[in-house]
């Protein structure tokens, strides 16, 4: 895999752990990984990462 810049999300804890990071592969591919386990990535569309945030954020997730 390149070389990615992983960029924190502004709601994480600024102590060690705890911190979600993204970096954008493509137009298409962002890649999140916890700052924790940084070899443990997984990979979305931009669209579904935007309805999974929609969703939290709506407080339905888990219903």
């Amino acid at each position: 895999m390149t070389q990615l810049g992983w960029q924190k999300s502004s709601f994480s804890s600024g102590g060690e752990g705890n911190c979600i990071e993204l970096a954008a592969a493509t137009a298409y591919h962002i890649h999140l990984r916890e700052s924790d386990r940084p070899d443990q990535i997984t990979t979305a569309t931009p669209r579904a990462l935007a309805h999974l945030l929609r969703t939290v954020k709506g407080g339905s997730l888990g219903r």
